[in-house]
């Protein structure tokens, strides 16, 4: 199998799970796509220093060719199957309420102690909000 192989069966699998296995449907939502040129800057600066300075090397004959910032364009498919599974994985997992008890927000802690309540008193108001 080659790299590239590899690369499009990783996206598709994220495609997948994205879409129909947790249905987070994150590649439907603005806010991925917009978001997204972030994580691609900073995969092709640290891609390029890897691939320029030829710490990694990729076999001729398993990649297509085609070469951002002297990484295979290949590295972005799987830098987009990870973070899409990623993303979706956390946000399926908020979405069930794995975290019981808040970390941060209303409810938390931190938010206890610096309105002046102790811990494990509770952080409601007196007119109960």
């Amino acid at each position: 199998m080659t790299y590239t192989v590899a690369a499009l069966l990783g996206v598709f699998g994220a495609l997948v799970v994205d879409l129909a296995v947790l249905r987070t449907r994150l590649v439907t939502r603005a806010v991925f796509w917009s978001t997204y040129p972030i994580i691609i800057g900073f995969q092709l600066l640290s891609n390029g220093i890897l691939t320029g300075r030829r710490i990694v090397r990729y076999d001729p004959d398993a990649i297509l060719g085609v070469r951002l910032a002297y990484a295979p364009v290949e590295d972005l498919f799987f830098g987009f199957a990870m973070v899409l599974l990623t993303l979706s994985v956390w946000v399926w997992l908020g979405r069930r309420g794995v975290q019981r008890t808040p970390a941060a927000g209303e409810g938390s802690a931190v938010l206890r102690l610096l309105r002046g309540a102790g811990p494990g008193t509770s952080s409601r108001r007196p007119d109960g909000r």
